[in-house]
């Protein structure tokens, strides 16, 4: 029972450790690196307070060493999926009632954890599974996840404090329910801290959760299971389950119980998720209408007037484009620069490009490593290959690739004479990015074209040292991105500083690691009391 009204400590982002050489963080991560690298993990899925093993496995290979087996995880079949929701609606019975504050304490405990002992082991199984470098890992699976863990508590309390006002003898109140039924959360590959973030943030407004990794993040989603449980989260709150992805989500979003979806992956995906609930809606299968909360995908640009410094936005191309091998939904993807400054920015950019290393992260010379399966590798490199065979485009830079040991594309640049080209305009989550380069003149014009070539509006960056222009830039672009960014790069969102999301075909913008995400996760009641009744129907104007 709550005697008091708490303050939860004030949260401030984690410090990015620099990992030098010869520091105690860089030893530590590289030791569990190559501890982990050489163990088998046989990975069971979460129901309750069980660890099940159906014995029908998928294994597991860094996609930097294809050959090297790192372990296996189970796949569920769907009487474990209809227990899994099972045990999450039993758990909600008593979740759902626990006080705001020790909901709170849980998740601010999994901060502490992973800023401490968990953080090697949560950075190392990033860079094993998902080709991270070091950097890339601490910056995601460690201090972004800490960061929402922190900063979610703080936004939850700020929730719970908006009230109505009352009147003499009314005492009016707000109550911010869990949803009724269970939150469905599918999560991607790139971020371990999504995949953290998406079943925990409904969590902690006291939702259960069936959660679903993307199945080349499962080795980084055991490592969070295994937080969550040592920050003392209750069995049964949230349930993660690996398998058939159509299954799994036919059997949930079928269910009559079903409350909401958190996602964060295609929009193709996410578009047929809508359509099954909305199909669902009609045939009345839900006890309420199910919240739709998802980010999915970008074709961010770079928009460069010829008052910009060439040496920054060259910078800004190379990281926004090739960090993480651009398998970013944030990754700049299409950049438009002026005649003017062409030359200089494709000089700088090539310097950056030449010094760039490519291979396995636990070379941390490496700044370039694996892109994430078979399946990007071929696409990716079919693009490149119609590239170097099209009119309309040619490669610049890069363009070269080889599987034979790991998933490896160089950093590549495309140039096109066509604004339209279809690398342009589609979403080719990987390191390749297409160049248009315009009349200095025409730039006004030229903003139309960022604006209206791609269905997405994600991320976006624009680069001039002439306000009225960065003025008219930001008007002109108002729709065509939900995170923007002037004069820097459109990757790096930070927890509390740019909260993320995105419109149009990118999603339903609702900001992941801010108030408004979790406004989505709670279901309010207004409750009215009434101190002193009246006795007599009359009222004055019957007099």
């Amino acid at each position: 029972m709550a005697t008091g009204f708490y303050k939860v400590p004030t949260p401030v982002n984690e410090p990015v450790k620099a990992y030098a050489p010869n520091s105690k963080e860089r030893k530590e991560l590289l030791d569990t690196y190559h501890k982990m690298y050489n163990e088998k993990v046989d990975i069971p899925f979460y129901i309750g307070s069980e660890e099940i093993k159906t014995g029908d496995t998928v294994s597991i290979h860094p996609p930097h060493d294809i050959k090297h087996t790192v372990g296996k995880y189970h796949k569920a079949e769907k009487k474990h999926i209809d227990l899994a929701i099972k045990k999450a609606l039993e758990a909600r019975k008593k979740w759902a009632k626990t006080p705001w504050q020790s909901r709170a304490a849980i998740f601010l405990k999994a901060a502490d954890l992973l800023a401490g002992p968990f953080r090697a082991k949560i950075n190392a199984a990033t860079m094993i599974a998902q080709s991270k470098n070091v950097m890339q890992a601490e910056i995601d699976a460690a201090c972004e996840l800490i960061d929402f863990f922190r900063f979610n508590v703080k936004f939850m309390t700020e929730i719970y404090e908006n009230q109505p006002i009352s009147d003499p003898g009314i005492w009016n109140r707000m109550e911010y329910r869990p949803l009724e039924g269970f939150v469905y959360a599918i999560t991607p590959f790139n971020f371990t801290s999504i995949a953290g973030n998406l079943p925990a943030s409904p969590a902690m407004m006291g939702n259960v959760v069936v959660w679903k990794p993307a199945r080349t993040q499962v080795y980084s989603a055991k490592v969070l299971m295994e937080l969550f449980k040592a920050a003392g989260l209750p069995d049964g709150v949230i349930n993660m389950v690996t398998g058939d992805s159509a299954m799994i989500t036919d059997t949930i979003l079928g269910h009559k119980d079903f409350a909401g979806i958190h996602f964060t992956g295609s929009t193709g995906v996410f578009n047929s998720f809508w359509d099954n609930i909305g199909t669902n809606v009609r045939k009345g299968k839900y006890r309420s209408y199910p919240r739709i909360v998802g980010e999915t995908g970008g074709k961010d640009f770079v928009w460069m007037h010829n008052t910009a410094d060439a040496k920054q936005v060259a910078t800004a191309l190379s990281r926004g484009a090739f960090e993480y091998q651009g398998q970013k939904c944030s990754a700049a993807s299409r950049a438009y620069i002026p005649k003017s400054k062409w030359n200089e920015v494709k000089n700088f950019l090539a310097e950056d490009l030449k010094a760039m290393k490519m291979g396995a992260p636990d070379d941390t010379s490496n700044f370039i490593n694996a892109v994430i399966d078979n399946r990007a590798f071929e696409k990716l490199t079919n693009f490149i290959e119609n590239a170097k065979r099209d009119d309309e485009a040619e490669v610049i830079m890069g363009g070269n690739y080889d599987d034979s040991k790991g998933y490896f594309i160089e950093p590549t640049v495309i140039l096109t004479s066509n604004p339209q080209y279809k690398t342009m305009q589609i979403e080719l989550f990987g390191p390749i990015l297409t160049v248009y380069v315009y009349d200095d003149e025409q730039w006004k014009e030229t903003l139309e074209m960022v604006n209206n070539t791609s269905p997405y509006a994600l991320t976006g960056a624009i680069f001039s040292n002439d306000r009225y222009v960065i003025d008219y830039a930001t008007d002109a672009l108002e729709d065509a991105a939900g995170n923007f960014y002037i004069n820097d790069k459109p990757t790096g969102a930070v927890v509390g500083q740019q909260p993320f999301g995105g419109a149009r075909g990118s999603g339903t913008n609702d900001k992941a690691g801010s108030i408004w995400n979790l406004l989505r996760w709670v279901s309010n009641r207004t409750i009215k009391e009434n101190f002193v009744p009246p006795t007599d129907f009359r009222y004055p104007f019957l007099g």
